[in-house]
């Protein structure tokens, strides 16, 4: 699941830098409702997986909201997911040494 999460995080970090470049005119206005709906369907999928992982790694509510804010904050996605590699690997060194 914290796989999924980490696409998702990405995923929306870049559709959020694209709806900021429709903002600044950088990209023509007339996909504004493509890339919105889009955009939207992610926003939703990341809180979703969000409280999902929050919920099964046992994280407390400060991270959770860490990771709303982050959500909100161009260009945040890309500090999520630097923690999200380092919990992916302390994850993956519990596995190995339980083997």
């Amino acid at each position: 699941m914290l796989k999924n999460f980490r696409a998702v995080s990405v995923v929306e970090g870049l559709s959020f830098l694209t709806i900021l470049c429709v903002s600044f005119g950088i990209i023509s206005r007339d996909f504004v409702f493509y890339i919105g709906m889009f955009h939207g369907v992610l926003f939703i999928a990341y809180l979703m997986l969000s409280l999902l992982v929050t919920d099964k790694k046992g994280w407390s509510i400060f991270i959770w909201l860490a990771l709303f804010l982050a959500a909100v904050i161009p260009l945040a996605f890309i500090i999520v997911e630097l923690f999200l590699r380092k919990e992916s690997m302390v994850t993956n060194e519990i596995v190995a040494d339980k083997l």
